[in-house]
């Protein structure tokens, strides 16, 4: 089991609520009474134009075969419908007094939250669910059209909800920020990892709708507060739906709110997710020399996983992936007949290789914008626990757990991968030199690590070289 850094997380989802509860405390108890006309095309109308926008995307995701949209953008699509419902059934505007108006404005929130969490789960997930997605989303649409219409013809019929701040009312509270935290948590998590901005929107979205949850359930309409919740609302579908819209017009799925995004993904779609200029040195590596290329790619997708694996935070696991991916990027510097030589190197031509980390290090440096914890990995993914690796000698005291990490699967796919002048050794045979030299060159956790990644991806019936594939 992964352990994740829930304090991290946590405190970085409290400075994204800060401002919207802060307000939400300080000025929701402020009494207000605006005119009704404000409420219905304030909330009704515009929650009506955020339903047809959310529609078009569901509609875009399923011509797109993007299950996630689908679910997402069709979720919304009900969450916006209620919202225009409680709006448009404003007392005084097209219809008199009603608990509709209640009935709708409680439910908004609670159907989100379920939704999403419906997005995650596997029945919901792939191009052929979406079929079944669509059903049930057309059947919950109808019966919130069928309880618009029965509840304007006939008040009587409509429930009565909590009163603010009753038992029932702090009950519904409680669970929704529970279930809506869950999903902070976890769209937090695939922000670490991706440091995309579209992620980051999906987290400020969830919070201003765990937020307006305060507003919807423990103030009254005259209560400014109760105005907030409602703009809160309606700014997080908003938010949300346009992460969507961004992803999908760049053909990728939102992963923010499943949650589902592996680290292994990063080092899948390095362009996507860590960055361009990742993608041009990864480039520019290949044409120099396409078996180190792939190497790197190999040896970044096993860190990963096996940091995965020791429960490295999303922060640490990003930067592992782009070291990895650029461990061997000094190579570039090397002459190509060094590198392409069909057979075992001499002696002078291992001190030259030997530069590739420090040469790695100063290209980073030069480039810059890359972190000291990327560079550190670049320079020292050679170095060993006793102090007999290169270029700094360094000793166990010195090297990070991802540097360790990093070296240990680097040396395991040279060993495990073809040589012109030597066949590629059998996995058990690499992994036991790791293991004898556990706890003196390298790391026994690591190792121990890497050896239930390697068991796992042979009992799935994979081969070493389909790793990347697993996340495509």
């Amino acid at each position: 089991m992964v352990r994740r850094p829930l304090g991290q997380i946590l405190a970085l989802l409290a400075a994204c609520a800060a401002v919207p509860v802060v307000l939400l405390v300080a000025l929701g108890e402020i009494e207000v009474m605006p005119p009704m006309w404000v409420h219905f095309y304030g909330v009704g109308v515009s929650a009506l134009v955020a339903t047809a926008a959310a529609v078009v995307l569901t509609t875009a995701g399923a011509r797109a075969n993007d299950s996630r949209t689908v679910v997402v953008g069709g979720g919304f699509a009900l969450m916006a419908a209620l919202l225009a419902v409680h709006g448009l059934v404003t007392p005084g505007m097209l219809v008199g007094p009603n608990g509709l108006i209640a009935v709708t404005g409680a439910a908004t929130l609670p159907v989100g939250g379920i939704v999403l969490v419906l997005a995650a789960l596997p029945p919901f997930g792939g191009p052929r669910a979406i079929p079944r997605v669509l059903a049930l989303e057309a059947a919950v649409g109808a019966a919130i059209v069928a309880l618009s219409v029965i509840g304007a013809a006939v008040p009587s019929l409509v429930p009565s909800m909590p009163d603010p701040k009753s038992p029932a009312a702090v009950a519904l509270f409680v669970l929704g920020v529970l279930v809506y935290g869950a999903l902070a948590v976890r769209a937090m998590h695939t922000f670490l990892l991706t440091r995309r901005f579209a992620d980051l929107a999906v987290v400020v979205g969830i919070v201003l709708l765990a937020t307006a949850l305060y507003g919807a359930l423990f103030l009254y309409f005259t209560d400014l507060g109760w105005w907030l919740g409602h703009i809160y609302e309606l700014s997080g579908i908003l938010v949300v739906g346009a992460s969507l819209v961004w992803d999908l017009r760049r053909g990728r799925s939102s992963r923010a709110l499943m949650g589902d995004l592996r680290a292994g993904e990063l080092v899948a779609s390095e362009e996507a997710f860590l960055g361009a200029r990742v993608r041009a040195l990864m480039v520019r590596l290949a044409e120099k020399d396409t078996s180190t290329e792939e190497h790197t790619r190999r040896v970044a997708a096993l860190a990963v996983e096996v940091g995965e694996e020791l429960g490295l935070s999303p922060a640490r696991l990003r930067s592992l992936a782009i070291g990895g991916l650029l461990h061997d990027i000094g190579k570039l510097s090397l002459p190509s007949a060094i590198l392409r030589k069909p057979g075992p190197l001499d002696d002078a031509e291992y001190e030259i290789v030997k530069l590739h980390p420090g040469r790695g290090e100063e290209l980073l440096l030069e480039l810059g914008g890359f972190d000291e914890s990327v560079t550190r990995l670049v320079l020292d993914h050679h170095e060993r626990l006793d102090g007999t690796g290169y270029p700094r000698r360094l000793r166990a005291e010195e090297l990070d757990l991802p540097t360790r990490i990093l070296a240990v699967c680097d040396v395991y796919d040279a060993l495990v991968s073809e040589r012109v002048y030597r066949p590629a050794w059998p996995q058990e045979r690499a992994l036991a030199l790791l293991r004898d030299e556990s706890g003196t060159a390298f790391d026994e956790r690591c190792v121990d690590a890497l050896e239930a990644v390697v068991a796992g991806v042979e009992g799935k019936g994979l081969r070493r070289t389909d790793l990347l594939l697993r996340f495509a």
